[in-house]
């Protein structure tokens, strides 16, 4: 198969790393790629929120498969310009993809599907919105309803910080994200993450895990993209994972089905994990960053075969050989990210690492610059590890990070702290 995955950062390189161990892959294509993808696929560039500039790149170079990775192409509709023109697609439809695109569908799918989540208030009016925070009190969570790359939610501690953030997601500190937003009832607990496929129909869990959303040590600081991962993610119980399958997954893909909206992909359900039941945050119409990263080190080449089955409705005949083992991954960030940080500094020592199939560098902001590995974004590297158990992968993580020499980067020492 020729195989296109969409998309730029460390889950990016994650997917291409796990495809390409497949032997089905015969040649494999990333647009645009980065610097550590570039060493193990071909890096095009393409403007992948452009679905007719997609379906040409594809056909032009005999792609038989295309992976959507990021969320804004599948918002854009990219995986039905790719459907109608007969290319093999992982990802959603746009109808579908308005599980992340929009707070307010989802919470309007959840009532439909009697899945548990917080109360809510949907406000297109800011006066509207802060009188329902003066009458709720705090702590109180406000969401940009549209895609803000991960940064339109802010949990008000106190009543001022929820009025603030109305203030300012009305005044479009989050572009369009936040000309509408959703008011969220505060949900205490622990959160993870569960990770599904789904063919329209069939529904087949492929994995848990947990991240570090804070900056600082002991989850303290501001929120980020998130700051490292690990898998599998021990509050996620095997009877936690069964009920949020039969009480929240399952309901909402039938309430999908039922509006005429199948979905196809992988489906992300963030959940609140309260005294073993299970409530639904969120849904991302994608894998997450850098949950991926662990879900890959522990699929391997199966996923290719995974997505597949996924993509071509087979997925009741498809199962996961999981081994018993634990994978971790740690961020390594520019200095003052999530904040501003500087970029192009150079990163030295990731030639004396040995990757293999339980350690790897995944990059999720670099280029490469005559010869030179050089930092582009606030996330930069994604160093990767499995073990027998989180402590194994954790140590072997670490002792590949210490070996990355790069004065302006930063990392959390603490990953995985919850779980150990």
């Amino acid at each position: 198969m020729n195989i296109l995955i969409l998309g730029s950062g460390g889950r990016e390189h994650a997917l291409a790393w796990a495809v390409k161990q497949n032997p089905k892959c015969d040649k494999l294509i990333v647009a645009p790629g980065n610097a550590g993808i570039a060493q193990l696929a071909d890096c095009a560039t393409l403007d992948i929120n452009d679905g007719g500039a997609v379906v040409g790149f594809a056909e032009e170079n005999a792609i038989d498969f295309v992976i959507v990775g990021p969320e804004a192409p599948l918002a854009e509709g990219v995986a039905d310009r790719l459907r109608e023109a007969g290319i093999l697609v992982f990802g959603p439809s746009k109808a579908a993809a308005k599980l992340e695109a929009s707070k307010s569908f989802t919470k309007e799918i959840c009532d439909a599907a009697n899945a548990p989540t917080a109360g809510y208030g949907h406000f297109t009016d800011a006066e509207a919105a802060k009188a329902h925070v003066r009458a709720n009190g705090a702590p109180i969570v406000v969401k940009a309803d549209g895609l803000a790359a991960g940064k339109g939610v802010i949990v008000a501690m106190n009543e001022q910080t929820a009025l603030d953030a109305i203030d300012d997601m009305f005044g479009g500190a989050f572009g369009g994200a936040g000309a509408e937003v959703v008011i969220e009832e505060f949900m205490d607990g622990e959160e993870a993450s569960l990770f599904v496929l789904v063919d329209g129909e069939d529904v087949l869990s492929i994995g848990t895990a947990q991240d570090h959303k804070r900056v600082g040590e002991g989850d303290t600081g501001l929120n980020t993209g998130g700051m490292g991962a690990y898998s599998p993610a021990p509050v996620l119980s095997a009877e936690v994972e069964a009920r949020a399958m039969e009480e929240i997954v399952k309901p909402t893909m039938k309430a999908m089905a039922d509006r005429g909206m199948p979905y196809q992909g992988v489906l992300y359900a963030g959940l609140m994990i309260k005294d073993g039941a299970p409530r639904l945050v969120e849904y991302n119409v994608r894998f997450g960053d850098p949950e991926c990263q662990v879900l890959m080190m522990r699929l391997g080449a199966q996923a290719l075969d995974l997505m597949q089955a996924a993509a071509e409705g087979r997925l009741a005949e498809a199962k996961v050989n999981w081994a018993e083992d634990h994978a971790i991954t740690i961020v390594m960030a520019a200095n003052g990210y999530p904040g501003s940080y500087e970029k192009g500094t150079e990163i030295k020592g990731l030639d004396r690492l040995t990757e293999d199939s339980s350690n790897m560098v995944f990059h999720a902001g670099t280029k490469s610059e005559e010869g030179k590995i050089l930092a582009t974004g606030g996330r930069v590297l994604n160093v990767t590890a499995r073990g027998a158990d989180l402590q194994e992968a954790r140590d072997r993580a670490y002792a590949a990070l210490d070996q990355i020499i790069w004065p302006e980067g930063f990392c959390r020492r603490d990953i995985g702290w919850r779980a150990l």
